[in-house]
């Protein structure tokens, strides 16, 4: 399995319902790409100072799947729709459960 983590830092500027619009379209792509074997997403809960703001973890059986949903015209959809809002990501893709 492939887990991808990504982590995004909102920009000041970002409303809570820009916040709001970012989560739905996430949340309104998942059904819509199949290579998806699970896929979680939400606020950070402020716990710790310097946190990111959000965080997305998605599974995928292989490599390959992963590339399929990076590439997805929904994905990338989501992305051009919300990515006005966003001021720092990080991410990064692992093995695990094997």
């Amino acid at each position: 399995m492939i887990r991808h983590t990504v982590m995004f830092r909102f920009k000041e500027s970002a409303s809570s319902e820009d916040i709001s619009a970012f989560s739905n379209g996430l949340a309104e792509m998942v059904p819509k790409i199949d290579v998806i074997a699970d896929y979680e997403h939400g606020s950070d809960l402020g716990v710790n100072e310097g946190n990111f703001d959000y965080v997305v973890t998605a599974d995928f059986a292989d490599a390959e799947a992963y590339l399929a949903y990076r590439d997805h015209p929904e994905h990338k959809d989501v992305i051009a729709r919300t990515s006005h809002v966003i001021a720092d990501r990080a991410a990064v893709q692992f093995e695990w459960g094997a």
